[in-house]
């Protein structure tokens, strides 16, 4: 029997029986890890409180045998509360939307139990922050986790120089199948021709540049989404469920 501890997100939640839960959590020391919380979902459980998803939390797990991932399920015995971030972000449908599209994005990512990916992770904690503070729009706080996150797993795209033969840019054709933007003379059937600003947009995002992404107008923003959202489905084979319920940004 060990005790492990370490700091995570939760990602979501499972009833088991009439008064547990399986909690998914990201961690930082121990990546994905599914446990066991007894009796959270009993009326006057303040544990329960802390493991609603978008929370970040100090958590103490409980496990046979020296590894935390095994057989079967460990148990979360003791947690703190580090950020309550779902309080910034249930109460707004697009916040809420757009944080359960970067939960789900981040379980993908993570598809090996008991493997740290610290990069993800402290992608995941900065985003959740980001987003619960309404400092930027949720739809730009997506897209820009959503680009982080494919470069992260390899699959960063190009938006300047052409992807397959690295010809400066700007170029005018994006294929998702190629990488992202091509010159014309790599041009592949099924390539696009998107607008400058959408362009110039997500790699703003991609780059961290908020001053670019904060000034890009809606049907950018849109535009935007929509090859992000198609480069994505490609390279991670299906697309997110999640991303279904994401509200395009309005028009201005």
């Amino acid at each position: 029997m060990s005790l492990f501890r370490d700091d995570g997100i939760v990602l979501r939640t499972q009833k088991l029986g009439e008064a547990d839960r399986i909690i998914t959590v990201l961690t930082r020391g121990h990546g994905r890890v599914r446990a066991v919380a007894r009796g959270v979902r009993r009326t006057k459980s303040k544990f329960g409180a802390r493991l609603e998803p978008f929370s970040h939390v100090d958590v103490q797990f409980f496990a046979r045998g020296s590894e935390l991932v095994g057989r079967g399920l460990p148990l979360c015995t003791q947690t703190e509360t580090i950020a309550a971030y779902g309080q910034g972000i249930v109460a707004d449908y697009d916040r809420y939307t757009a944080g359960t599209a970067m939960l789900e994005t981040a379980e993908r990512f993570t598809d090996h139990e008991g493997q740290p990916n610290v990069q993800q992770y402290l992608l995941l904690v900065g985003g959740l922050r980001t987003l619960a503070s309404g400092e930027h729009g949720p739809g730009l706080v997506l897209d820009a986790f959503l680009l982080r996150s494919l470069a992260m797993g390899g699959y960063a795209p190009s938006f300047g120089d052409c992807a397959k033969c690295g010809l400066p840019g700007p170029n005018r054709f994006f294929s998702v199948g190629s990488g992202g933007v091509v010159c014309g003379d790599c041009r592949v059937p099924g390539s696009v021709v998107p607008s400058p600003e959408a362009l110039r947009l997500l790699g703003a995002l991609l780059t961290g540049d908020w001053a670019t992404a904060d000034a890009a107008e809606a049907r950018h923003c849109r535009e935007g989404s929509g090859l992000v959202s198609a480069y994505l489905h490609w390279h991670m084979e299906r697309g997110l469920r999640s991303l279904r319920y994401v509200r395009q940004a309005p028009s201005r």
